[in-house]
């Protein structure tokens, strides 16, 4: 089978996309208003960039009804800076829970139950209960799609700082197990990191 995506509609496009990019990181994203009114949004388009300097990104899309922006783009465009905490099995539920689309003066922290904790280089709150939180600085936003619903943005930011709970840190390396994190799948799925294998690759040809 090949599919022609400027055969089907956007909303199909966005099925074979995330029912074959799997699993996928959660970058559960904390944001903050210039009127001082926290947000906290889940993205599954998240993962790293580089490491020098370290940096990560994630693509907030327009809403697929409207094709309005996020509250979380327009947060990040109005102050550059987001802090990205790390998704683990038991915050999943009040992860969803920010999930919906609320105005822009709902605060989600209040809305999951989430505490949010001050940062130390940018003004969003971190999400406590997050075993690991990247503070970022805001380094560039790339437009895709234009203005139509179900296009969107990537967001690269710099970390500025790394908070890692001290459980799960241990010589230099987050341990996997004790971090304990949920990828994102199609439709309301999740995946649990419980199958690792292994296989060694060569560091150069022989």
């Amino acid at each position: 089978m090949i599919i022609d995506p400027k055969a089907q509609a956007f909303n199909d496009n966005y099925k074979l996309l995330i029912g074959s990019i799997v699993p996928r990181p959660i970058g559960f994203v904390s944001t903050q208003s210039t009127d001082g009114v926290n947000n906290l949004a889940p993205f599954s388009f998240f993962n790293g960039v580089c490491s020098n300097p370290p940096s990560v990104m994630f693509a907030p899309g327009r809403r697929g009804y409207d094709g309005k922006e996020k509250d979380t783009l327009i947060n990040i465009r109005n102050t550059n800076e987001f802090v990205v905490n790390i998704v683990s099995e038991d915050i999943v539920e009040p992860m969803v829970a920010c999930a919906t689309d609320f105005d822009i003066d709902v605060d989600e922290f209040e809305v999951s139950g989430l505490t949010a904790v001050d940062s130390v280089k940018v003004t969003p709150p971190l999400v406590k209960e997050s075993k690991v939180s990247l503070e970022c600085k805001l380094h560039t936003i790339v437009e895709v799609g234009g203005e139509n619903p179900g296009a969107g943005f990537v967001v690269i930011g710099e970390v500025v700082m790394f908070h890692v709970d001290d459980d799960i840190y241990s010589n230099g390396r987050i341990e996997l197990e004790a971090l304990k994190p949920v990828g994102r799948l199609a439709g309301n799925n999740y995946s649990r990191i419980n199958d690792v294998f292994t296989v060694v690759r060569k560091i150069k040809p022989d």
